[in-house]
């Protein structure tokens, strides 16, 4: 064999790959293999575990996707022929699992978990597989937080066989009893050391600890720190280790630069980075930063997208979506997105505040330069952060001589290449709307017009007044009722019959606490003698009904020239109480003339608590 065949890329078909599966990447111009993908593949495809071990951007995802569909599988399909009878059997399949769904007692189980440390890879890693496992008949979702789960919940009753999951929001559906993790047979835990860093590991312990022990294991790492190695030795039976490239290595076609710069010059310098025609990503440390940084080109005329922490999935999703669109050519981002960005044609990353990390710095470049194109890397550097980024560069094993420049320099123009044209108002709506296709999820309503939606605002407030007059007349008609079941009562009582059973209390009495109107009513009456005698010594009277509210209240009406006020006790009970005895056995509220309360050796009247005014009307009606 000459050494021009030993060194040509092999086929996903010589290398054991399922035909249905080698027919579907074709289609994709996916024919050869990448290195750790024609490394993993035999020894993957035969069951074994796999610890990968690799850079960034070297087709890992791929590298586990195909194995773990074409296992699950389990059926390949060679000529015509075959493929019918291929069909027949994904046909006979699928039937199978819809009479197992519809039984009672049924509780989904996936066949297949891969765990990932964000949202955004999670969404990467089922955008990959989705289609292989789609041409044998298997359902594919994603289970993260962040999210309302009634959609992760119904896909997982569909039949999901695969699922992509954050270890968080696994967990919380595990404990709900939505799934079961004792069907798994194969299980992909990926930058296994992103989730050590990001503190996963108890939870994916604890996750790998449901699923079955005859599963097949696959980790792929770029290093084996902080905790990952003891997964390593407690999950994996005798891993067959693949380490392609070192955890540090560079890619062959990534160039790194370091522009030294002043304060005042960096924001134009940053601008003139982002204005070339081609995709590009800034990185900045905080949310602030990005989303402040975003709006400036925007208002600038380069129109970019922004993500970070603060940003619900839909945003996400739909930034992302105009990014790896071309719908926009700039991405600002914090380091959420240094794993979660797998966009190929990305030919610059900017990184506008050097980490204090060498691994997120490596993470960062690693957007560039991917699957085997090549890509620049600007570091951005203020006098007072050079020590820091010459001493993070070394730690990752990077050595670049820095470049003193401001924003006209030949080597940033050079960078920056062909210019885009200017888009002045561009907004995120018009490049994505609303109405676009969920990730894993069924197309949203389309996006109203601008007439389509006043009419619509229109409409709403022409029902909301509608419901409030409905509203209005029905409590009218209950106040005409009560006045004449009222007046009914009245002529009742002058005909000597018994009043009929008091209507139930409307809300507004029920909040003033009156729980009993018949003893306000008596209570009113013993107050109140001349009442008493205009009622016929009736304690149960309905006459005088126009100041029936206002003694409900306890109060008193005052009638005067010009002036309607209505007094208010503010004494308590007990002080009412001990008026009515004395009323009662005295004939006035005082008592004995007599009494009196020594206090400091003087004779004084006992004080009672004065009334206050609680309203005036001006006018008698």
């Amino acid at each position: 064999m000459t050494s021009a065949e030993e060194t040509r890329p092999m086929t996903f078909g010589e290398l054991g790959v399922p035909g249905p599966i080698v027919r579907e990447l074709a289609r994709d111009d996916k024919k050869t293999a990448f290195p750790i993908q024609a490394d993993t593949l035999p020894d993957s495809l035969s069951g074994r575990d796999i610890l990968g071990r690799g850079r960034t951007g070297s087709g890992k995802t791929l590298a586990f996707s195909i194995p773990l569909v074409a296992r699950l599988g389990e059926y390949d399909s060679l000529g015509e022929l075959a493929m019918e009878e291929f069909r027949r059997e994904i046909k006979r399949r699928k039937q199978e699992k819809l009479e197992e769904r519809r039984a009672d007692d049924y509780l989904p189980h996936p066949r297949g978990l891969v765990l990932a440390p964000t949202r955004e890879l999670a969404n990467q890693i089922n955008d990959v597989i989705a289609p292989l496992a789609h041409v044998y008949g298997i359902g594919t979702t994603t289970v993260y937080g962040g999210v309302n789960q009634n959609r992760q919940v119904r896909d997982l009753r569909q039949g999901a066989d695969i699922v992509v999951a954050c270890p968080g929001r696994l967990e919380d559906l595990l404990r709900q009893k939505y799934l079961t993790l004792s069907s798994v047979e194969v299980v992909v835990i990926d930058e296994a050391d992103e989730m050590a860093d990001m503190g996963f590991l108890p939870p994916v312990k604890r996750l790998l600890e449901q699923v079955r022990p005859d599963a097949q294991h696959m980790l792929f790492s770029a290093t084996l720190d902080h905790g990952v190695d003891t997964v390593v030795e407690e999950f994996l039976k005798d891993p067959k280790v693949h380490s392609v490239d070192e955890a540090n290595a560079e890619p062959d076609l990534m160039t790194h630069h370091v522009f030294e710069t002043t304060r005042a010059d960096k924001h134009e310098l940053v601008r003139t980075l982002a204005s070339g025609a081609g995709q590009r990503i800034l990185f900045t440390r905080t949310k602030f930063q990005t989303k402040k940084l975003a709006k400036n080109l925007t208002q600038n005329g380069i129109p970019a997208a922004e993500l970070h922490g603060n940003l619900n999935q839909n945003q996400r999703d739909r930034n992302l979506a105009a990014f790896e669109s071309g719908d926009v050519h700039v991405m600002v981002a914090t380091d959420v997105a240094a794993r979660g960005i797998d966009v190929s044609g990305v030919e610059l990353v900017v990184q506008v505040e050097p980490p204090e990390d060498p691994k997120a710095f490596l993470h960062r470049s690693g957007r560039t330069a991917r699957a085997g194109r090549s890509g620049d890397v600007v570091t951005i550097v203020l006098p007072e952060q050079r020590r820091q980024t010459r001493r993070m560069l070394r730690e990752a094993g990077i050595t670049v001589k820095p470049v003193e420049v401001t924003h006209e320099s030949p080597e940033v123009l050079e960078l920056v290449g062909e210019r885009a044209p200017i888009v002045n108002d561009w907004n995120l709506d018009k490049s994505q709307p609303v109405g676009g296709k969920r990730r894993g999820g069924k197309p949203e309503a389309p996006r109203l017009s601008k007439e389509e939606r006043e009419a619509r605002a229109r409409q709403l407030e022409q029902e909301r007044n509608a419901r409030k007059k409905d509203r209005r007349r029905r409590r009218a008609a209950e106040r005409l009722e009560a006045a004449e079941q009222a007046k009914r009562d009245m002529e009742r009582h002058a005909r000597g019959e018994q009043p009929s059973k008091p209507r139930k209390q409307n809300r507004a009495e029920r909040r003033a606490g009156l729980s009993d109107r018949e003893a306000e009513r008596r209570d009113y009456l013993f107050e109140h003698p001349e009442e008493r005698r205009r009622s016929g010594g009736n304690p149960n009277g309905h006459r005088n009904m126009g100041n029936r509210r206002d003694e409900q209240r306890g109060g008193k009406r005052i009638h005067r020239r010009n002036e309607n006020r209505i007094i208010v006790d503010e004494r308590g009970e007990d002080a009412k109480r001990h008026e009515r005895r004395m009323m009662a056995k005295y004939g006035n509220a005082e008592g004995s003339q007599q009494r009196h309360t020594k206090h400091f050796g003087k004779q004084s009247k006992t004080k009672r608590a004065p009334f206050r005014m609680q309203g005036t009307r001006s006018g008698r009606r």
